[in-house]
């Protein structure tokens, strides 16, 4: 049997159209989920939702409830996640650095 590169295990867990960037969002402070909404323009907070679930049960993220009304939440990086941080710090200088090439590519896709 063929094992998987570490990649292919890391990205089961990060993978996805929003989770790394939900990840970044939270690297610097707890985020409440409307924030996280309005980061995230155009995600439907149902998938948002699944999202937040999703890394909460993969120990990705933390939820903190307050006790107040109205509720209040916030969601923050858990030890396991920050980890990740020096990651998103070279993925987006590789992205700064071919920033005009890695857009004619996606205008490309667009435009075909």
């Amino acid at each position: 049997m063929i094992s998987l590169c570490p990649v292919q295990n890391s990205l089961k867990l990060i993978g996805g159209k929003w989770k790394i960037s939900i990840l970044y969002n939270l690297r610097e402070a707890p985020v409440r989920f409307g924030a996280l909404k309005r980061l995230h323009s155009p995600i439907t907070p149902q998938m948002l939702s699944k999202q937040l679930r999703e890394m909460e049960a993969d120990n990705l993220i933390y939820r903190k409830v307050f006790e107040v009304i109205p509720p209040k939440v916030e969601y923050s990086l858990t030890n396991f996640s920050k980890s990740l941080i020096p990651i998103f710090e070279s993925l987006c200088e590789w992205s700064t650095e071919h920033e005009e090439f890695i857009e004619a590519i996606i205008e490309d896709k667009f435009i075909n």
